[in-house]
């Protein structure tokens, strides 16, 4: 019998596993296509020119160039305008 004797359980002790979420590439830096530029939970940063989006919200290089972050300012689904940070590759 699987029993549990003369001693106590902990139902501590259990943890995840970092993600490695983040900027990977910074602005200014030169980028190859298929480079990981941001990993990211959400929209944090919005893809902008040369630069898509996976399926997981991760930032990818679609072209060659040079990185730059922009903050631009985009409509909210409440109507309100709100500051969004777009990536680009020049």
């Amino acid at each position: 019998m699987a029993h549990t004797k003369a001693k106590g359980t902990s139902k501590l002790g259990r943890d995840s596993i970092a993600k490695r979420l983040g900027v990977k590439v910074f602005g200014g830096q030169k980028i190859r296509p298929g480079m990981v530029i941001i990993r990211q939970r959400g929209t944090k940063y919005r893809p902008g020119e040369g630069v898509a989006k996976g399926a997981d919200d991760t930032l990818y290089a679609k072209k060659e160039g040079i990185l730059e972050f922009q903050k631009r300012r985009v409509r909210h689904f409440s109507g309100r305008k709100i500051q969004k940070t777009f990536v680009n590759i020049n």
